[in-house]
């Protein structure tokens, strides 16, 4: 193909309100890559905490930001191996070296949108490793949503005790892990109780398929009514989104022996409380490109039960205001930027 001279991108210099577009050369790929044309891409709260300077590891200098992308081969360099081919719609691993086994140092050097430069850009090349074909059911803008937000839910429900039907899955709020986990439990044949300060979000939680909603403003011991739901047992899973703020009401929410997933900051006075109860608390991050390709094939086979829900989507040159509506917490699921 005639390679684009160029690629738009945003660089982050600062906070996400000083976003620089910016049009850079775009280099021809090396041999063993595939170039990639964004057609979307989804936003996480991780992006706003780099954007903010409260991200706890570094993040590069005038990082182009973002992690989950969703687009289409357009070149495949002629040293790279399988049956990828030019047209082929595909999703970008959250860690680009992450392709099997636990994370390492190593592999989350490779973190799209901190580490390395991210997606937020008209093109990128891709080693194919890093890739998987996306769901021919999912537009482009459902499948941004899955590297980090479904992946992370996929690999905190089916990662080392893999749920199974008939255990309950207590979800926090109402973001994009939260109702990842919410679809994929119900895919999976678990009862799920969603808990939102919106009733309206909790309706919503409620079409997806929670058997039981609970407003933790209007409920403020919402771990009690967790129990009474339970008949006092407690949930088998808990997605654990709110760190400081929830764990402690998580904690006894839990059963005996039960597992809560950490996808929000912890702290460290959580220990003796978690031996009381034999608790599993598992920190999640993120995937690896072996769990993408498994993830992928439930959602094919549940195709409507485990859609993903997009709240809202912005135009490319509204990237500023799609972190905006992040920020303000008024979405339910995922936040995405049409990038072509």
């Amino acid at each position: 193909m005639t390679f684009p001279a160029t690629t738009h991108s945003y660089v982050l210099p600062q906070a996400y309100k000083n976003l620089k577009f910016t049009e850079e050369e775009l280099p021809a790929p090396k041999s063993f890559e595939v170039l990639v044309k964004t057609r979307a891409v989804s936003l996480q709260f991780r992006d706003l905490l780099i954007a903010n300077g409260r991200y706890p590891l570094p993040a590069l200098q005038n990082l182009v930001p973002c992690s989950d992308m969703a687009g289409e081969i357009v070149f495949i360099g002629e040293d790279v191996r399988g049956d990828w081919k030019v047209g082929d719609r595909v999703c970008a691993n959250f860690a680009a070296d992450h392709i099997d086994g636990d994370p390492t140092p190593a592999t989350q050097a490779t973190s799209h949108g901190g580490q390395i430069n991210g997606v937020l850009t008209e093109y990128k090349a891709f080693r194919p490793h890093s890739l998987v074909k996306i769901p021919d059911h999912l537009s482009f803008e459902e499948a941004s949503t899955l590297p980090c937000a479904a992946l992370t839910a996929y690999n905190a429900l089916m990662g080392t005790v893999p749920l199974k039907g008939g255990d309950t899955v207590l979800v926090l709020g109402s973001g994009g892990v939260s109702i990842h986990a919410l679809q994929i439990a119900v895919a999976s044949g678990a009862t799920v109780i969603a808990t939102s300060s919106s009733d309206e979000k909790l309706k919503i939680a409620q079409k997806l398929g929670a058997k039981h909603i609970v407003n933790y403003k209007k409920t403020s011991d919402w771990d009690q009514e967790v129990l009474r739901l339970t008949n006092g047992r407690g949930a088998d899973h808990v997605i654990e989104v709110g760190g400081n703020v929830t764990l402690s009401k998580s904690m006894k929410s839990t059963r005996m022996g039960g597992w809560i997933h950490l996808i929000g900051f912890a702290p460290p006075e959580v220990v003796v409380s978690a031996i009381s109860k034999a608790l599993n608390l598992r920190g999640v991050l993120i995937g690896s490109v072996r769990q993408f390709n498994e993830m992928n094939r439930l959602f094919a086979s549940n195709p409507e039960v485990t859609r993903p829900y997009v709240d809202k989507v912005f135009p490319f040159d509204k990237a500023i205001d799609a972190y905006a509506y992040l920020e303000s917490q008024a979405h339910f699921g995922k936040v995405v930027i049409k990038v072509a």
